[in-house]
């Protein structure tokens, strides 16, 4: 784990806020010349804490009206099967997060679709990955909080 100075914590609020700033604007804000801030935003993504810089789009305004989250149980927990599934989910794109979970839900998908109509056809390329036992999902009537920033 890399240690971070109050200057690196500042940098990664900043750039999770808007990754699009210049370095002179990010070094102007926290106090430093720009060469060492292109140096430790160099060093941080390195060392694989600023993972990957993107652009936010608006699901609204791409026609993406409807979040849900789908619970899946299995039977099934051996590695060949769990290779299979995964495989098979990254490659649905409605997908934006899917994670192994503990207690009765083994899996939790969140995606994205234009309408809830849409579910049944994303449903049937869900059950053709792989066998599971229980597949239900609500969505999400408001999202009262939705953000990428990580609290640092």
């Amino acid at each position: 784990m890399v240690a971070l100075d109050d200057h690196d914590v500042k940098l990664l609020r900043l750039l999770q806020d808007d990754s699009d700033r210049t370095v002179q604007e990010l070094a102007d804000a926290v106090g430093l010349s720009a060469t060492p801030v292109a140096r430790r935003i160099r060093r941080l993504e390195e060392a694989g804490i600023i993972r990957k810089r993107v652009a936010l789009l608006e699901p609204d305004a791409l026609g993406l009206k409807a979040t849900l989250f789908i619970f899946v149980r299995t039977n099934r927990h051996d590695a060949e099967w769990l290779s299979a599934f995964s495989r098979g989910v990254e490659r649905l794109p409605e997908v934006l997060e899917f994670y192994r979970m503990s207690g009765d839900v083994d899996y939790l998908i969140k995606i994205v679709l234009p309408e809830i109509a849409a579910y049944d056809a994303f449903y049937k390329k869900l059950i053709a990955i792989a066998p599971l036992s229980d597949v239900s999902a609500s969505f999400a009537m408001e999202a009262i909080k939705n953000t990428t920033e990580l609290p640092v």
